[in-house]
């Protein structure tokens, strides 16, 4: 087999469980919609059966995603959001997500916000700020910031010039672990 291809194949799997759930979806629902019966999907999400092209296509039409995307082999595209722009880092669906964010300067207003979760992130350039509970913290190159998504919280930019992070987002209970030890 190609390189990687067998990669992109054990990955399918997960894929299409990751994107049922993010869309809160029941095997049930999807199975309404696509014509595969529950069982199919249940062994498609869980790699006992692999997917054939019809059974794919049936699965991102339900899903409005095109088939690249679905089965991982689009490449990673920067998202615009509001005030920033999110650049995936990997196309695994998994308990932490690693993301680059870049933060206009033209909007640095707090709206801060919660949600289950836990972040990590690291400022790459430029300043940051960030405001966490009632803390309000100027973020500089270098610094890391940890902290439970559930305390309202909002990160951007100072409004000096754009700031750009490395962030892992993890759903709540997921924390990074440092296993290195010093000398």
């Amino acid at each position: 087999m190609l390189a990687g291809v067998e990669d992109i194949i054990a990955a399918v799997g997960p894929r299409l469980r990751h994107f049922r759930r993010q869309r809160n979806r029941t095997l049930e629902e999807l199975s309404n919609e696509t014509g595969i019966s529950v069982s199919t999907l249940s062994r498609l999400e869980s790699g006992q059966r692999k997917a054939t092209l019809e059974l794919l296509l049936l699965i991102s039409r339900a899903h409005r995603i095109p088939l690249d995307v679905l089965i991982g082999t689009a490449p990673l595209q920067p998202v615009a959001r509001d005030d920033r722009t999110v650049v995936p880092l990997t196309r695994q669906p998994g308990r932490l997500q690693p993301l680059k964010m870049i933060f206009d300067p033209d909007r640095c207003e707090p709206a801060p916000r919660t949600h289950p979760g836990h972040e990590w992130f690291c400022v790459l350039s430029g300043k940051g700020r960030l405001v966490l509970g009632e803390h309000d913290v100027v973020m500089k190159a270098g610094e890391v910031a940890e902290f439970d998504t559930r305390i309202p919280h909002w990160f951007g930019s100072t409004g000096e010039g754009p700031v750009e992070i490395l962030s892992l987002f993890g759903k709540q209970g997921e924390r990074l672990r440092i296993r290195a030890k010093t000398r």
